[in-house]
């Protein structure tokens, strides 16, 4: 809105002080930055002339609060929560001594006034303050502080995570008003559940239940959730959904805006871009919104009067933060949920230990259907056994075997079929065709992959390889070692050459498909929504998931397959899975049966047995193995910590795949695992916490890299 001057107005209803601020905002982004300020007696605040700010620099060493003077100038703009401006030298003790030399200007949060310093010498001015918009809040920084503590990193890393980039456009445009509570939801399809009319009605009652929550197989979870967050809202309190990717969280948003209608939700996702996503947090701190869904970074989002906090699916790796310290959603809602004492809900197709162990220690209610209701909203899931073995001796080591085919053909009269493959590319694995040695690429010893095009080519470097031998016997010839989901595509379009064949992968991924006959090659997490449900899904090259050297790799094959098959038709339709893998499996006995609860709670058991997480708490410090050992003499672990190795990490090549915690290439790294029994997390991040910062102080002492409840202990 404008004035016949040209300077835009508030909203009817807009607080005065708050135009002003958000006036002054835009003038001091668009007006040349002023040179810093260094006290030198000049003007300061009246009241509470010291300003207590947290720097962006995350390094253990300087993880405290630095204490600098407020000029008068900035008295009025330099509230606890605004972005302000420092300069900082190359050691905390410069700042502190006011020394006016050296130093850079950083930017930084002002968290608290005071009217006195604990630091008896002359302080460091205020370079600025960005903007006037305060963006962290007192429950904020309680909340970063606790996942820093907990993950052993700095409280500057995870406000980087937790406080979006600043767009002054976004700060300049004002936020809606806040609209009234809507009533009520009805139960719709909570009423599936045993206790999911009565889980709602606690959430409109204005209680906290907490809940684990296996959802029914299905297109109706986003809808479900949709309710959770209107019972939430209907009693005046906010919530908060976290989902894995963008492609959940719009389905969330769509339900929650076919719910409750526009304006009573923000989505907070990458996709959406800086300004957006930043306008969108902005109206949440403000009030404007009381409803969030998102994905990881959401896990931070500052809602008022938090209500009810949701993760779904908390099994996806996308959950996990790759930046430091790494903290996990599940467990940053966890804190959430203890912190604000609101309600908490956990809700997948599968079930991870992490879900079975909060039932278990009583801390959550399970939230299940009962067992006629699975068998008519589940599908038939079939397997190689017995009979097909019977019919087809060569069914065993079929990549495709009979039974499959006869699947194919059968689902494709009545709708589109799934295919799943674990692997992406056309043969992502080649080998001697006489040997079965791997082939490798001369230069860097990556593997060799075969486009459609057949020429030789090394997945890590590009090189093509013209004229290749086997070091081994010296044969010239090639097999496949892996088929991937380009190749799969190819031979399903030769097998069914008046069928469609879609493909749906890291490259291009689908959102949905028609109702209509098609084959959808698809890799784990990429699988497209049909509508009116596929037909029936082939689950190929099990042994690609379940091989995995880690110890999450069954609970991951199976809530794989499970989200795969949540998307087939249930059983009383026709709709119909193929698996292939080895029947007697414990993974693929829990899918047969549709119990991905009893296949966490029997996980969780052995892992209890072994003292692996979630029953005890691990971290993971790596580096060169000096400095590793050099560490490890050094930290004051507690009396009950247990060292395992270390032992040596995998080297990578130059040009080849790194994952977040690999060793730069050519450097030989080791990696230790530190135990501890439940209760006792807490000391052992503190230690070794303390013992990094040390580290760190000293000069040539290499740091290691710390990770607490690393996800691929194996």
């Amino acid at each position: 809105m404008s004035s016949e001057n040209g300077k835009r107005e508030g909203r009817p209803g807009e607080p005065p002080e708050q135009l002003a601020l958000i006036r002054e905002s835009v003038r001091r982004a668009k007006a040349p930055r002023a040179k810093p300020r260094t006290w030198r007696g000049a003007a300061l605040a009246k009241e509470l002339p010291v300003a207590r700010v947290v720097v962006n620099k995350g390094v253990l060493h300087l993880d405290q609060f630095f204490d600098y003077a407020v000029p008068e100038e900035l008295d009025a703009v330099a509230q606890p929560g605004v972005r302000v401006r420092v300069r900082f030298g190359a050691g905390a003790h410069q700042v502190r001594e006011g020394r006016r030399e050296g130093g850079r200007l950083i930017d930084g949060f002002l968290v608290e006034r005071r009217a006195e310093s604990d630091y008896a010498g002359p302080l460091a001015a205020l370079a600025d303050v960005v903007s006037p918009e305060p963006v962290l809040s007192p429950e904020l920084l309680g909340l970063a502080r606790a996942v820093a503590d907990r993950y052993a990193g700095s409280l500057a890393d995870v406000l980087q995570l937790a406080v979006p980039p600043r767009s002054a456009r976004a700060e300049g445009r004002p936020s809606p008003a806040p609209l009234p509570p809507p009533a009520a939801p009805e139960a719709g399809t909570w009423g599936r559940y045993a206790h999911g009319e009565a889980f709602l009605g606690a959430l409109a009652r204005g209680a906290a239940p907490r809940a684990v929550w296996n959802a029914l197989p299905g297109p109706h979870w986003a809808e479900e959730l949709a309710r959770a967050v209107a019972a939430t809202l209907a009693s005046g309190r906010g919530a908060l959904v976290v989902v894995p990717d963008g492609r959940a969280a719009a389905r969330v948003d769509a339900a929650l805006t076919a719910l409750l209608g526009e304006g009573r939700h923000a989505t907070l996702t990458a996709e959406a871009g800086p300004e957006k996503r930043y306008r969108e947090w902005l109206a949440v701190r403000r009030g404007a919104v009381r409803a969030v869904v998102g994905t990881r970074a959401a896990m931070f989002a500052p809602v008022r009067d938090l209500g009810l906090v949701v993760i779904w699916d908390d099994g996806d790796g996308s959950h996990s933060e790759p930046h430091a310290p790494q903290p996990h959603a599940r467990d940053v809602l966890l804190l959430r949920a203890a912190h604000d004492q609101c309600g908490f809900l956990l809700g997948s197709t599968s079930c991870t230990v992490e879900a079975a162990q909060l039932v278990e220690s009583g801390w959550a209610r399970p939230l299940a259907a009962p067992r006629e209701q699975v068998r008519a909203a589940a599908p038939l899931v079939r397997t190689v056994g017995d009979g097909e073995l019977a019919r087809d001796e060569a069914a065993r080591a079929a990549r495709l075997p009979s039974l499959a085919w006869q699947v194919v053909r059968d689902g494709l009269k009545s709708g589109p079929v799934l295919v799943q493959v674990p692997r992406r590319g056309y043969v992502p694995r080649l080998a001697c065709e006489r040997c079965r040695t791997p082939a490798r690429c001369r230069h860097c010893a990556g593997p060799l992959e075969a486009p459609e095009q057949r020429e030789l080519r090394c997945g890590w470097c590009g090189r093509g390889e013209v004229d290749w031998h086997c070091a081994e016997c010296g044969a010239a010839r090639l097999r496949a070692r892996v088929v991937g989901a380009r190749r799969t595509a190819e031979e399903l379009g030769r097998a069914f050459p008046a069928v469609a064949v879609r493909t749906s992968g890291r490259d291009h991924v689908l959102d949905a498909v028609p109702d209509r006959p098609a084959l959808v090659v698809s890799t784990p997490g990429a699988e497209p929504v049909a509508d009116g449900g596929y037909a029936a899904a082939l689950l190929l090259d099990g042994w690609a998931l379940l091989g995995r050297p880690d110890l999450r790799a069954a609970e991951d094959a199976l809530r794989r397959w499970i989200d795969a098959a949540a998307l087939v038709r249930g059983q009383g339709e026709g709709g119909t899975v193929v698996v292939v893998a080895e029947p007697t499996l414990r993974p693929v006995q829990a899918l047969v049966r549709w119990d991905p609860v009893g296949h966490a709670l029997r996980e969780l058991a052995e892992r209890a047995e072994l003292g692996f997480p979630p029953v005890s708490r691990m971290a993971a410090v790596s580096g060169p193995p000096e400095a590793v050992a050099e560490f490890l003499a050094a930290a004051e672990l507690p009396s009950d910590a247990e060292v395992l190795g270390p032992v040596p990490l995998r080297r990578t090549t130059p040009g080849g795949p790194r994952r977040p915690g690999d060793p730069p290439p050519g450097e030989l790294w080791e990696r230790a695992l530190l135990r501890v029994p439940p209760g006792t997390g807490a000391a052992l991040a503190a230690a070794l916490k303390t013992a990094q910062a040390s580290r760190l102080t000293r000069a040539g002492a290499a740091p290691v890299r710390i990770r607490v409840d690393p996800p691929d202990i194996g």
